[in-house]
């Protein structure tokens, strides 16, 4: 086994972000998929709302994950061919992109649909766009597939962590895990 060629960590506030926007993310796709097929009944409406919270959360940890990334250098990359480091560079981009457009391209769908998001059943905010039907169906096709783009960067990207960790074994996933190691 080979030991790890670089033993920097990113910051126990930058773990506890990646970790809490991977579960937020994986949570609201998979009830976003549930859900979309559901027959009109109280308990759809119910799962429409939480879907929204959990997009509006994930908005706000994305605004923090990327103001923490600002300023907060992460680790210095792992020694890697110049193509895995350029790949791993764009999907990380794309991620952080995908973490703004999709809960912003639902936050503009529910707007245009006329259906108001009152954060946590607390706080409304303020529709993106105007009621319109058409731009509506347009916004949900959108936030369709720029959710689907964001699953497909989330299993490229746990894919890497799990080719660094079994086939290179050169420590990458420890740098994110929490506690000691």
């Amino acid at each position: 086994m080979q030991t790890p060629t670089h033993t920097a960590r990113y910051s126990p506030v930058a773990m506890a972000l990646h970790w809490l926007l991977a579960l937020a993310i994986i949570g609201a796709f998979c009830v976003g998929l549930y859900m979309a097929d559901l027959p009109f009944s109280m308990a759809r409406l119910k799962l429409f709302n939480q879907h929204k919270w959990a997009g509006i959360t994930i908005l706000a940890l994305s605004v923090l994950r990327l103001l923490w990334r600002l300023f907060n250098k992460p680790p210095a990359d792992l020694p890697m061919p110049n193509w895995q480091a350029r790949a791993a560079h764009l999907t990380h981009g794309l991620l952080y992109a995908a973490f703004f457009a999709v809960p912003l391209s639902g936050w503009a769908y529910s707007s245009a649909a006329g259906f108001p998001i009152v954060w946590f059943g607390v706080l409304p905010l303020p529709d993106l766009v105007a009621p319109d039907k058409a731009l509506a169906e347009t916004l949900k096709q959108a936030h369709h597939l720029l959710a689907f783009g964001l699953a497909a960067l989330v299993v490229a990207h746990v894919s890497a962590a799990l080719k660094h960790q079994f086939i290179d074994r050169d420590g990458l996933i420890q740098r994110m895990l929490p506690g000691r190691r």
